[in-house]
């Protein structure tokens, strides 16, 4: 048994992520989808498989050289591509004269191919195509007896063609004189003649990831199948709703089937060269470490790189915004705070050890620089120049933001810093406290993060219970001299500005360019909160000033 693999397209319709990289090497599973389709002909019996190949034919090459089975795998560089039928027929020397398979690089299922080739055999013809019911494909349309009858079916009556195939070596008698052209166009000649069958296969897993949603939505199903231990042929039993996003990009979904549910967070396609590689590494690897100083994240339970695919343990839907927001008790309010301030040390003491600053993937540490492009001129060019249309800069005000920067690091409490510690971040199930949204984490002030915590604008404490939280957290962290209390708050004093700062811009920044209206709601709290930190601030009257006219 023999079979080719077509590989040679140009993925035009996954642009521009196979500018570089060639469809048939994007990853299942952290598996190549050509490598999926190599094991099942091997599984089924082909003793020779071919894989025509043209853009970036180099990178398939060295894949067939490095693969297990490279011994039955040949390549056949196409410098034009030949289309499906070209590329048949340019085989013609190469195959013996049995039945053989073609099959499209580009698509996943759990059809059994070993079943069609035994049909094939049986129909005594000389082409069959394995064909279902696909919505978006419906094309083809077949008669009471199997055979395909054309390939334009009226709306509504067709099946999709898989891009899976058998072919008798008749087929050669009547391929076509020219070069280029395409297979289908010669069925078509073929089909009066009931010399064409379909091999109909319902109910399938079958996916083509000729582009980025389908791919992604691919992978999604294929990697939580891994997790809950699914076999190819369930993956279809596999429910995946979306889930509400958050500020950044990444899009949410929830995975459920009869063995549990997981959350799955989608970073988007990373190729080598994109950002989001770094932000998908830091999730992954962060993620782990923290679970291994079993500090309270939920688990990373698989990943797929090149999808952007990070499965996680299911925490659930409540976060701290909403039980704060629903209860009217203070004292359960302080209660429940007091610990999530002592995960929160967990998170900064325990989470320190042992971390590897390779992992961050802007800086390693909370820096003065950080702080002044990432958080001060942040602040200016979105929320004061692009969302409010003031026409001041960064440099009117420099050297009262270097002086908020040197003062909010000068006596920081180090440890590992999670930089964005704020209530719709922090996960309650059955009772237990979970960090979210970790990947941003890296060495820096624990003040920082109770900072981010305590003038939260999702969550509107009063000043009174700040000022109790901020006690706690110096007794619970062993601070008792008046000398060190003064530096641990002095510390504190300048990163509420700064995490106040950030804030701003970043609502700014959402709702302006990114358009998530949602997020403009919080501009208020946020700004009241700026206003009244920036009074107790003697040496900054340029500031003082401006955040007073805001």
């Amino acid at each position: 048994m023999e079979a080719l693999i077509l590989a040679a397209g140009l993925g035009t319709r996954l642009l521009p992520y196979t500018k570089t990289l060639p469809k048939p090497l994007f990853t299942i599973n952290r598996r190549p989808v050509l490598d999926l389709t190599i094991e099942k002909l091997v599984q089924c019996g082909c003793k020779k498989i071919f894989i025509n190949t043209h853009h970036c034919h180099g990178q398939i090459k060295a894949f067939v050289r490095q693969h297990r089975h490279s011994s039955i795998i040949q390549t056949t560089y196409e410098p034009q591509i030949l289309d499906t039928g070209g590329s048949i027929a340019n085989l013609r020397p190469f195959m013996d004269k049995k039945p053989f398979f073609v099959i499209n690089a580009d698509i996943v299922s759990d059809i059994d191919l070993k079943k069609v080739y035994e049909f094939h055999l049986a129909s005594n013809t000389i082409a069959t195509l394995v064909l279902h019911d696909y919505l978006e494909f419906n094309k083809i349309q077949t008669d009471k007896n199997g055979f395909i009858e054309n390939f334009i079916a009226p709306k509504g009556q067709g099946l999709a063609f898989t891009g899976i195939q058998v072919l008798s070596p008749d087929i050669h008698e009547h391929m076509q004189d020219k070069k280029i052209f395409s297979s289908i166009d010669v069925y078509k000649t073929l089909c009066s003649e009931k010399n064409i069958k379909a091999y109909i296969a319902d109910p399938i897993f079958w996916k083509d990831i000729g582009t980025a949603s389908s791919y992604k939505e691919t992978s999604r199903q294929c990697l939580c199948a891994e997790i809950f231990g699914l076999p190819e042929n369930r993956i279809k039993e596999i429910q995946i709703i979306p889930l509400a996003g958050d500020g950044s990009d990444r899009q949410w979904f929830r995975a459920s089937h009869d063995k549990g549910t997981l959350v799955i967070s989608d970073h988007g396609i990373c190729l080598d060269t994109s950002e989001n590689l770094s932000q998908l590494k830091a999730f992954v690897n962060i993620g782990n470490h923290l679970s291994s100083k079993q500090i309270p994240v939920p688990k990373v339970l698989g990943h797929d790189q090149l999808s952007g695919m990070v499965a996680l343990e299911d925490l659930g839907d409540t976060h701290l915004a909403q039980v704060v927001n629903q209860s009217h008790d203070p004292v359960d309010i302080i209660r429940l705070y007091k610990k999530v301030i002592g995960k929160l040390i967990e998170f900064s003491q325990k989470g320190i050890q042992g971390f590897n600053t390779d992992w961050t993937c802007q800086t390693p540490s909370y820096s003065k620089g950080l702080i002044l492009e990432k958080e001060c001129s942040y602040f200016m060019t979105e929320f004061v120049k692009g969302y409010l249309n003031k026409k001041q800069d960064f440099e009117d005000f420099s050297d009262e933001f270097t002086y908020i920067a040197d003062n909010a690091l000068q006596y920081s409490f180090q440890g590992l810093m999670h930089r964005d510690m704020q209530s719709r971040n922090i996960m309650i199930k059955e009772k237990n406290i979970y960090f979210i949204d970790f990947q941003s984490a890296r060495t820096g002030p624990l003040q920082y993060d109770l900072a981010s915590l305590l003038l939260d604008p999702y969550v509107k404490l009063s000043e009174n219970m700040k000022e109790k939280l901020l006690a706690f957290t110096m007794s619970k962290l062993g601070i008792e001299s008046n000398h060190q209390k003064k530096e641990f708050k002095e510390s504190y004093k300048f990163c509420c500005l700064t995490r106040n700062l950030q804030f701003l811009g970043a609502f700014a920044f959402l709702t302006r360019v990114k358009g998530k209206k949602s997020f403009e709601s919080h501009i208020p709290n946020a700004l009241d909160s700026l206003k009244a930190n920036i009074q107790r601030m003697e040496s900054l009257p340029g500031l003082h000033k401006l955040v007073k006219s805001l």
